[in-house]
Order: C-alpha cells, then sequence, then structure tokens
C-alpha cells in the first residue's frame, strides 16, 4: 500500500475486540488515526453511516471504504499490509484452516459460555456454563500444544492469529480476577495456556496497546453498581 493511505479506527478503549485491531495494526506498523466512540451515549454521525447494519465497533476505514467484524478486520489487515510485519496468518493453507477454526471456536463457543455464566443469576445455570468454559480451555490447552510446537505462541516465534482472537480477552479476564477473585486461567489444569497468557501480555506491542487493567477493573464495577441499581429501582 501507498504512503498516502488513510486509516482510521472506529472504537472504545474497553472493547476487547477493537484491541484485536489495533493490534493487527501495530504488528504490521500501519499509521492510523483512533476515533474513540460512546456507545452508551451518542453514536458518532461516522459511526452509524460506515456501519448502518450493527452500528457497533470496530470499524475500519480505509481510503473511505469500512470493514466491519474484528477478525475479518484483523485478515484485512493482514492481506492488505501483506509485504510489512510478520504474517498475522499461517502461510500454508491447512495452519490457516486451524487458525480460523479455533478462533471461532473462542467467539462462538467459548465465550459466550464465559459471558452467560457471568450475568446468570441461577447458580446452577453458572456451574453448567463455567463447566464448559473450562471444557473449552481444555481444548485450547490441547490446540496450543499441537499448534505452537513448543514455541511461545499459537502463531510459532510470533504473535499470530489465534493469539489476537483469544488474547484480546485477557485484559478483561485479568480485570475481574482482580476485581471478584474469578480465575479463569488455572495453572494445574492449563500450564501451557497460564504461560502463554503471561507471554502475550509481556510482548511489546501487546504493552503499547491494551488499557491498564486497574482502568477496566474499574469501569467494569461501575458498570455492574449501575445495572444492580436499575434493577433495583421500584
Amino acid at each position: 500500500m501507498g504512503e498516502r493511505d488513510e486509516v482510521k479506527l472506529l472504537g472504545t478503549w474497553y472493547s476487547p475486540v477493537v484491541i484485536r485491531t489495533k493490534i493487527a495494526l501495530h504488528l504490521k506498523s500501519v499509521n492510523y488515526e483512533y476515533v474513540e466512540e460512546d456507545l452508551f451515549g451518542s453514536k458518532s454521525e461516522l459511526l452509524l453511516k460506515s456501519n448502518p447494519v450493527y452500528q457497533k465497533v470496530p470499524v475500519l476505514i480505509h481510503n473511505t471504504k469500512p470493514v466491519f467484524e474484528s477478525l475479518n478486520i484483523v485478515e484485512y489487515i493482514d492481506e492488505t499490509w501483506n509485504s510489512s510485519g510478520p504474517s498475522i496468518l499461517p502461510s500454508h493453507p491447512h495452519d490457516r484452516a486451524l487458525a480460523r477454526f479455533w478462533s471461532a471456536f473462542v467467539d462462538d463457543k467459548w465465550f459466550p459460555a464465559l459471558r452467560a455464566a457471568e450475568i446468570t443469576k441461577s447458580e446452577d445455570a453458572k456451574a453448567k456454563d463455567m463447566e464448559e468454559v473450562k471444557e473449552g480451555l481444555l481444548h485450547l490447552e490441547e490446540a496450543f500444544v499441537a499448534i505452537s510446537k513448543g514455541k511461545p505462541f499459537f502463531g510459532g516465534e510470533m504473535i499470530g492469529f489465534i493469539d489476537i482472537c483469544l488474547g484480546s480477552f485477557l485484559v478483561l479476564l485479568k480485570a475481574r480476577e482482580k476485581l471478584k477473585g474469578e480465575q479463569i486461567f488455572e495453572e494445574s489444569k492449563t500450564p501451557s495456556l497460564c504461560k502463554w497468557a503471561n507471554e502475550f501480555l509481556s510482548n511489546d506491542t501487546v504493552k503499547n496497546v491494551v488499557p491498564d487493567i486497574n482502568k477496566v477493573a474499574e469501569f467494569i464495577g461501575d458498570l455492574e453498581a449501575k445495572a444492580q441499581s436499575a434493577t433495583s429501582r421500584p
């Protein structure tokens, strides 16, 4: 791509899926303008115009053309700036298929179960959802061992597609751990994933992108307090 590329990212600072896009842009050394959106207030005209169907972030605008959905955006960045920085998706078709499969597993099965466990008021339902979360982590532990082949990341020596997908949730998980003492990654059950998580959050690119864990914990606490206050009103 040429030097005249205009790249703009519409997002929210705390969003894991926005973090994905930021990591990909930084890995590829793409200069971009970041626009913070207030999803709880008034959404910008640019967001409503760029993503009229879902009206949500992230939205990547490249030379006036919008791209939606976080993993789709990550692939777009990888393909568009393919000569800059490391490849995010593997080069071999089978490896790419595995990367897409496990990323879809995280988004479509694992994280929804975790989210359901967080918001349910039924202890039985919470226990069932958490069992699914833990079972999913065991699958991801096995996948990491097989795919990484002893290297630090799913992508090998460098952060790749699955790393970005799963790793984008780590700050949120760490914030909930600080706020409520919830420990999702357990050393005794998923030692490889625990080590991977530390490697991921220690990576220079990631450190320059992810928000402060204490700030996220405070934000989650405020949101939950407001929600509880709203439901307790007569």
